[in-house]
């Protein structure tokens, strides 16, 4: 098993943290080799982990000279909503594995500096404590189906009434291939690190498996179907976006099917290993979809630059996963609003540079395609 965390760490800045990556670089100093492994891997061999960073180094961005940027901002409009930045927080299961006050540590960073929490279904706090930390910044509620569609009714009415602004419902991890990092690493999820919104939700009964049928797909008799996503849909109060989207034809089908928006995601490379990076995928999901439909990128984002690089490929916003796990690791919930406002502070620096006043002057010409020889290497030998 693995062990117990380390005390809390102190929220002040340690010195060093000059970038939000140096969150990435510092957390080996405050996390159990363990769990950081289980928390820096994604599934069999990393390679989908690895693409996501190294998606970002194929592109430069050239410096425009003699532009007028004394009036940018990072204004967003995200689903209706106005956000101070085009940054929001990644479902992150399980977040007190690196902090002892988990989600609710996020929560309050989140609320500090007005940025979008998705929060987890598996989160290790009750999605009402989530929320009531948040404060007045958005929140999302991001929802696995549960075997039962009666637990899943559940969740959405739990998540109606904390006052979440939207549904984020995850369709690419019905099963997950183990981390070889995390195996070598020898982890084991704590047994007092739970699934806290889950209490209650009693596994369904499998059927037998048919005959020659694989545990594989045996595993997949709950994994849900377009029937189930028209149910959530005809069931939610609130807008239902689709994460896990890489292929542009499942985007032109959600997109008709009514959902809200989609987020552009390979599950942090922790589903199939071997997905594409979600930057390669992005350009022609957005093309699927047409200019006005939201599309939000998820994986690989380590600086203000690659949210830029995302942007400039078709994204509204981004969201950031472990990069807000390290920074509640290093420094607590300030860490984690620290982490933010460097990721917004190194945006707009890359904006002003590049002659960008507003996200809407950011295109796929403020980006230039960089020889393999020339990009930097990936996360390779850094927690990603």
């Amino acid at each position: 098993m693995s062990p117990a965390p380390s005390p809390a760490a102190p929220e002040r800045i340690p010195p060093g943290v000059h970038n939000a990556l140096d969150y990435a670089l510092l957390a080996p100093r405050h996390m159990d080799a363990a769990r950081l492994a289980y928390v820096a891997g994604g599934s069999g061999q990393d390679l989908t982990v690895a693409a996501n960073a190294r998606a970002f180094a194929a592109w430069a961005v050239p410096q425009r000279l003699l532009r007028d940027v004394r009036h940018g901002h990072t204004r967003a409009t995200v689903g209706g909503e106005t956000w101070s930045h085009p940054i929001a927080l990644a479902p992150v299961a399980f977040q007190q594995l690196a902090h002892p006050q988990g989600e609710l540590g996020t929560a309050r960073a989140a609320g500090a500096t007005g940025t979008c929490l998705i929060a987890s279904t598996l989160s290790s706090q009750p999605l009402e404590a989530i929320a009531q930390a948040c404060g007045p910044a958005p929140r999302w509620f991001q929802l696995y189906f549960q075997p039962r569609r009666g637990d899943t009714l559940g969740l959405l009415r739990r998540a109606e009434a904390a006052g979440y602004c939207a549904i984020v419902v995850t369709l690419d991890a019905a099963i997950q291939a183990a981390s070889r990092r995390a195996l070598e690493a020898g982890f084991r999820m704590p047994a007092d690190c739970i699934a806290a919104n889950l209490a209650g939700c009693a596994p369904a009964e499998p059927p037998p498996p048919a005959p020659g049928q694989g545990r594989v797909f045996h595993a997949m008799h709950a994994a849900p179907t377009w029937d189930d996503l028209d149910w959530l849909l005809a069931q939610s109060r609130l807008p239902v976006w689709v994460k896990g989207v890489l292929h542009p034809d499942d985007a032109r089908a959600l997109q008709a099917r009514g959902a809200a928006g989609i987020v552009v995601s390979n599950h942090g490379g922790r589903s199939l290993d071997g997905a594409p990076a979600t930057l390669q995928m992005l350009p022609a999901v957005r093309a699927a979809v047409g200019s006005a439909f939201p599309v939000l990128l998820d994986g690989g984002i380590r600086s203000g630059t690659d949210v830029f690089k995302a942007l400039a490929l078709g994204a509204d916003a981004v969201l950031v996963g472990r990069l807000q796990v390290y920074a509640l690791a290093v420094a607590g919930a300030l860490g984690v609003a620290h982490m933010l406002q460097l990721l917004a502070e190194e945006l707009q620096a890359c904006m002003a540079l590049a002659g960008c006043a507003t996200l809407a002057d950011i295109g796929p010409g403020a980006l230039a395609a960089q020889p393999p020889f020339l990009s930097p290497l990936s996360c390779d030998d850094t927690p990603c």
